[in-house]
């Protein structure tokens, strides 16, 4: 007997309705409902909750092979939940760019070290980039820690791209103009997601 057919007729020998079920185990109707028609398994810790409720080993409920998808689904949405918080907390890093003495501008003939905020002797043709890189990469990163439940595929598919991509951007727009304090940081920040896509991948 599957899962789903066990966990259906434990909850029917004790005369609970799915909605009853989920209130014990706090969780929501609808995930009492996706395990008992077959379509996903539940976690660990509900696992554990169901296996004492109905004072069932796990053993029973499960088969080695469904202990092991779940084991590796939760790892997997582990990997993803500290993929996220890095992206997303390397992206809003970028705002000590406003605030600290990363780029340079000459005044007098000195050169002098300056937050992005107080950078007053340069063209706005560079400067204006400069704010929308920074500002776009802020926001970016906003999203990746608001959205880290988001099931959405184009967003699945997008995120690291997107974030990887706007950290080559920076690095490179601030190369070429010769702002070498922040091209480094932000290429550590490219680097350092790079390397964990290689390492997750």
């Amino acid at each position: 007997m599957e899962f789903h057919e066990k966990l259906q007729e434990l909850r029917k020998q004790k005369g609970l309705t799915q909605e009853e079920l989920a209130e014990i185990l706090y969780v929501s109707r609808t995930a009492i409902s996706k395990w008992e028609s077959g379509r996903g398994y539940p976690n660990i810790d509900s696992l554990k909750a169901i296996s004492k409720y109905f004072s069932v080993s796990l053993d029973e409920l499960l088969s080695c092979d469904a202990i092991l998808t779940i084991a590796e689904e939760e790892n997997k949405q582990k990997e993803n939940q500290s993929r996220n918080l890095v992206f997303g907390l390397l992206d809003c890093s970028v705002a000590m760019f406003l605030f600290l003495l990363f780029f340079g501008q000459r005044v007098d003939g000195v050169i002098q070290e300056v937050p992005l905020l107080s950078l007053t002797e340069i063209e706005p043709y560079v400067k204006i980039p400069y704010f929308i890189v920074v500002f776009v990469t802020i926001l970016w990163g906003v999203l990746i820690l608001a959205l880290q439940n988001c099931k959405s595929t184009l967003w699945l598919r997008s995120k690291d791209k997107v974030s990887l991509g706007l950290s080559a951007i920076g690095a490179l727009f601030f190369m070429i103009s010769l702002q070498p304090y922040a091209a480094m940081f932000t290429f550590v920040f490219l680097l350092i997601k790079a390397l964990m896509l290689i390492k997750w991948a």
